[in-house]
């Protein structure tokens, strides 16, 4: 299992993550390449929460593919192109993840690949044997 660690010296997690986690020893990894909200027919929805709904539902098939799921989580990386996603990235991810038990990074950056995309997101988990 993962552990989070959140020292009290320093200021509490502008959301629902942890300032850090350690892994146990032997875990296995999975790094999860950056996800986009576009569907397996190639299209993306204009509104930023389902692109998200798309990023995290695109995570979970490859847990799973890994017999993992979002509680083996370590980490998410987060890239939106306007500060205005940030709470909705939040949301979303609230969803599909309970508690604080992985770190969080969020950029907000200029566009991706194809101007349509607004949203991506990366996951790294760990299981233990």
């Amino acid at each position: 299992m993962n552990r989070p660690i959140m020292p009290p010296t320093i200021r509490a997690p502008f959301a629902s993550y942890s300032h850090g986690i350690e892994v146990a020893a032997g875990a296995r990894f999975v790094f999860a390449s950056g996800q986009l909200g576009v569907a397996p027919d190639d299209t993306v929805p204009e509104d930023v929460e389902a692109q998200a709904v798309l990023c995290f539902e695109n995570i979970r098939a490859i847990l799973a593919d890994a017999d993992m799921t979002f509680a083996d989580v370590a980490r998410f990386n987060a890239y939106v192109t306007d500060r205005a996603y940030f709470p909705v990235y939040g949301a979303v991810r609230s969803r599909f993840v309970a508690g604080s038990g992985f770190a969080s990074t969020l950029v907000i950056v200029s566009g991706f690949a194809r101007p349509e995309f607004k949203i991506e997101v990366e996951a790294t988990a760990a299981k233990a044997p």
